[in-house]
């Protein structure tokens, strides 16, 4: 298959890459660095024009629910409109478990793209997965404060970025499903607590400290309101296992 994927570049991009290319399907990933800007719409149908798939994991850093909601709108419209001309057979979208839960925030911006693919007339899948392990990285730079760091409390179940991206390249290989079941990590973990253990395993000096964010999104976050439900998926690596295994 000749699959693309918009966002290849990032954390879950490269490891839908990585997947696919051992299971020897042709990948083609694209990003604003190759001419692709889905604000834009440029780039994007000489790239999705003779795909059998498109895998779309682009995303946008920020918290604000303003940003995040004008940034997927914008993207799903160009990304759904070029689809639709180049009658692509299949769109594969990235979302997280419980954005209908926790509709606030960034996860607000989830959940209005979810809403336009399910809308669309475009064959397309969706899958909800959870934070990844690779967040608690994310969460140390963001919250860096000279030497302190500010780690949110939250309550995630978190998964391996590359569990996300074989399911993805799964899901490409198999047709169009509509919103398929959550994929989560094997257990429950505490935001703050992955921050200060990440820290430890890559000596990074410095005090990470844990503080309740008072904003709508964080305050969901720690009333459990983004943790899988009972029929989700659960994948294997744990967050410790992972840890262990960086260099």
């Amino acid at each position: 298959m000749r699959i693309v994927v918009i966002g290849g570049t990032g954390v879950a991009g490269s490891a839908v890459m990585r997947q696919g290319q051992r299971r020897k399907h042709e990948m083609t990933a694209v990003s604003r660095a190759s001419g692709v800007d889905v604000l834009r719409g440029t780039g994007l149908e000489e790239a999705m024009a003779t795909a059998d798939a498109v895998i779309d994991v682009s995303s946008i850093r920020t918290l604000s629910q303003r940003r995040a909601t004008q940034f997927f709108r914008t993207a799903m419209t160009n990304i759904l409109a070029t689809a639709t001309h180049v009658e692509l057979p299949h769109l594969v979208r990235l979302s997280i478990i419980g954005v209908d839960q926790n509709p606030r925030g960034f996860y607000a911006g989830q959940l209005a793209l979810e809403q336009m693919c399910g809308d669309s007339a475009v064959p397309s899948t969706v899958l909800r997965a959870a934070q990844f392990h690779e967040f608690a990285a994310q969460t140390l730079q963001r919250g860096a404060v000279g030497p302190l760091v500010l780690a949110p409390r939250a309550r995630v179940q978190p998964i391996a970025a590359k569990e996300v991206g074989a399911r993805l390249i799964e899901l490409a290989e198999n047709g169009p499903q509509g919103r398929v079941r959550d994929l989560a990590g094997p257990r429950e973990e505490e935001l703050g607590e992955m921050a200060r253990d990440y820290a430890r395993r890559t000596g990074r000096g410095g005090p990470v400290v844990s503080v309740s964010l008072p904003m709508a999104m964080m305050r969901g976050m720690r009333q459990g309101l983004n943790l899988p439900g009972s029929h989700a998926d659960l994948g294997v690596q744990t967050f410790a296992e992972w840890l262990r295994e960086l260099p």
